[in-house]
């Protein structure tokens, strides 16, 4: 499997620590005021980059170079990001808008740069041809 889908395997398994810890503290509190910041957590936080991690492993042509890096790096920083900032904004902070904004367009611009990697064709010097069944 390709390093970068083990990096975005691993990240996302870290947001799934965070997102199903914060729904215990929210079921055990019983105070669900951070559900937005839940829910992102977990949708784009391990749903998302395992989606990533998992195209990287099925298409190991498209997951060598600097681009698959940018993206993991460029998405990961922007979801954890605009989730700790969701968070502190929803438990009260109203300062921390701005930083939910920057988070977001990070995080859509990690997306965009999937989608670009997922769109272009695999260059023939890094397709590795695989044997007839």
């Amino acid at each position: 499997m390709p390093k970068i889908s083990h990096m975005f395997f691993r990240a996302g398994i870290l947001f799934l620590i965070v997102g199903i810890s914060l729904g215990l503290i929210m079921s055990i509190s019983q105070n669900h005021d951070v559900i937005g910041a839940h829910a992102h957590i977990n949708l784009l936080g391990w749903v998302t980059s395992a989606i990533f991690g998992g195209y990287y492993a099925l298409n190991p042509a498209k997951a060598e170079g600097m681009l698959a890096r940018v993206h993991f790096w460029v998405y990961t920083l922007g979801v954890l990001l605009m989730t700790v900032s969701l968070y502190l904004l929803l438990k009260g902070n109203t300062g921390f808008v701005p930083l939910v904004a920057v988070g977001s367009l990070i995080t859509a611009a990690g997306v965009l740069i999937g989608a670009y990697i997922f769109f272009m064709p695999a260059s023939s010097s890094t397709a590795r041809m695989q044997p007839a069944e």
